[in-house]
């Protein structure tokens, strides 16, 4: 395992194959956005394009009208989500959903969330698909998120994840731009697709 001794400024000085924990992540100074996955490293897009913000800032909005009810809270990236697995002491995994839902507050501290959030969103972009669609998707399962949307901007639909009594992550019928999305976990959070979708103005 490579372990960093000391603040790292630039990307180009890790290594693409290494093995890191979140303990080498503090210490990493550079500008660009990474994530952990089993300790691999894995760059984040360089910025997100218009599509992914137009349609998370209006999730963003819509959580906000529900949430500020709710003693649950919801998180928009940049928002580090700390996955320990059991039995490791140090912690391989450290993601940045694009908006995420936490009711137990125990696991919440000064530099974001350890454990599974309640609900996660994560909304793709082009060279994102993968990393999302696969290896999101399995430590999301492992971990315990309970519920997690795929939000698909150009293809105008989303795919929503329930994780039932053993643990396994069901996928529900995708929907479409004409359906209302209704949260499994949090009963009364419906999401009308068709404003999310709405066509841009150019």
């Amino acid at each position: 395992m490579e372990t960093a001794k000391a603040p790292i400024t630039d990307l180009s000085q890790l290594d693409p194959e290494g093995k890191y924990t979140y303990a080498d992540y503090l210490l990493w100074r550079f500008k660009e956005r990474v994530e952990l996955i089993r300790g691999r490293l894995f760059k984040m897009t360089p910025a997100p394009n218009r599509e992914h913000q137009r349609v998370a800032g209006i999730l963003t909005g819509l959580f906000y009208s529900f949430f500020r009810r709710q003693p649950c809270q919801f998180y928009p990236a940049p928002f580090d989500v700390r996955l320990p697995k059991k039995g490791q002491p140090e912690v391989y995994t450290v993601v940045q959903p694009d908006l995420c839902v936490v009711c137990d507050q125990d696991k919440l501290d000064e530099k974001g969330c350890v454990g599974a959030p309640d609900l996660v969103v994560e909304i793709l972009s082009p060279g994102n698909t993968h990393k999302e669609m696969r290896e999101k998707y399995e430590v999301y399962e492992e971990s315990g998120v309970k519920e997690y949307w795929l939000v698909n901007p150009w293809d105008k639909i989303v795919l929503v994840y329930v994780l039932n009594e053993s643990g396994i992550f069901i996928g529900l019928q995708p929907l479409t731009e004409e359906q209302t999305l209704e949260s499994r976990q949090f009963p009364g959070l419906k999401i009308p697709l068709g404003e999310v979708f709405e066509t841009i103005i150019k």
